[in-house]
């Protein structure tokens, strides 16, 4: 693994988005094309405000995200596909190849078949997957599944999950959050060539120390990272509080 601590969230932010346009124009110089799995949430927002100036050819990038709440309307804040598609889609200079969105509105086992085939046709060459303060990657509360081949899954939300998006602002309160999302399992995470996780911001900073110092246990998935041939941690001051000396 490569860990990389930056300063501010902001610095952080464009240095892991700095690795991700770097990665994706050498997949386009071999391939002709490259395939992006992209993450949402609060910890994102510095990497995408970044990764939309550099400077990609984006009509050669096939686009696939994480997850994504069951039933829940697009027009929603906390929507996952509103978030991507005003954060990132639509600040692109040029169009995608494709963007390949998790849909929990429409009838969810015949949209997990056709994502899972579109996802397993080609190898994805960078994951932007955060990590959660329940240590969770994509929507895979602890014990995450770690043995399931199947690219998507239906997961039930924990309370520490809950309390996350509540502390994020996207629901008023954890009674309004959907008891069910659809989420990439971890098998399907671990198959991407590369993964960069940007993990900024004090509220997780006992994630980043339990996800480098905890062995390896689907109570902490995060922990499954470290197994991963090129994982690429990018944390801030305040997210690596606890695992280095920083004033």
């Amino acid at each position: 693994m490569i860990l990389e601590i930056n300063p501010t969230s902001k610095i952080n932010g464009a240095r892991a988005a700095e690795c991700t346009a770097e990665l994706l124009k050498k997949a386009i110089k071999a391939n002709g094309e490259a395939r992006l799995l992209v993450s949402t949430g609060a910890s994102q927002f510095e990497m995408f405000e970044s990764l939309v100036t550099l400077d990609v050819d984006w009509s050669k990038v096939e686009v696939f995200h994480l997850d994504e709440y069951v039933g829940l309307p697009y027009d929603h804040p906390a929507s996952f596909r509103k978030y991507l598609t005003e954060r990132f889609v639509n600040l692109l200079p040029s169009p995608l190849k494709a963007m390949n969105f998790v849909n929990g509105e429409l009838e969810v086992k015949s949209m997990i078949k056709d994502l899972s085939a579109k996802i397993n046709s080609k190898p994805i060459d960078v994951g932007l997957i955060g990590i959660g303060e329940n240590s969770h990657i994509a929507f895979n509360d602890p014990p995450a599944d770690f043995d399931t081949d199947e690219a998507y899954i239906i997961v039930e939300l924990d309370e520490k999950c809950k309390a996350q998006q509540v502390g994020e602002g996207w629901f008023a309160k954890p009674e309004d959050i959907p008891t069910q999302a659809i989420s990439m399992s971890v098998k399907q995470i671990m198959k991407c060539k590369t993964i960069i996780s940007v993990v900024p911001y004090p509220v997780k900073a006992e994630a980043v120390y339990n996800t480098m110092n905890k062995p390896f246990s689907n109570m902490f998935p995060s922990t499954m990272l470290k197994k991963h041939g090129d994982w690429r941690l990018y944390v801030d001051y305040d997210s690596a509080k606890l695992i280095y000396n920083i004033d």
